[in-house]
């Protein structure tokens, strides 16, 4: 059973950007689905889709709605990207394990391959 975090660094400017985080989602829906360990990190600008998906209106949000236990985001960039106050409210757990940021490092150390989005 392989073990996959799955990183959102996609800002929220582009169709693009959107389809990445969906693209994210939906990797982490199939590992999940297949009773794989799977972790979602928003990092960098990817914490700006916290806020998005939480919309019920969004398009993504019912996706992103069946993963939120699987969900964590960097306290630093949520601060940096000024969405700190909504990912507080939202199910994801704010990270700050290294320098304001999730460890990357400490997954890996765990044996979870890395992908990014």
């Amino acid at each position: 059973m392989p073990d996959a975090a799955i990183v959102v660094l996609a800002g929220t400017e582009s169709a693009s950007d959107l389809g990445r985080v969906v693209n994210g989602l939906q990797t982490a829906q199939e590992f999940h689905e297949a009773g794989d360990n799977v972790e979602i990190v928003f990092d960098g600008a990817g914490t700006q889709w916290i806020p998005e998906l939480e919309d019920e209106a969004h398009d993504y949000h019912e996706l992103y709605a069946e993963l939120t236990d699987l969900m964590s985001a960097c306290h630093y960039c949520a601060n940096a990207y000024e969405v700190a106050d909504e990912v507080e409210a939202s199910p994801a757990e704010l990270l700050d394990e290294y320098e304001g940021h999730p460890s990357i490092r400490s997954l890996v150390e765990d044996g979870y391959e890395i992908i990014t989005y």
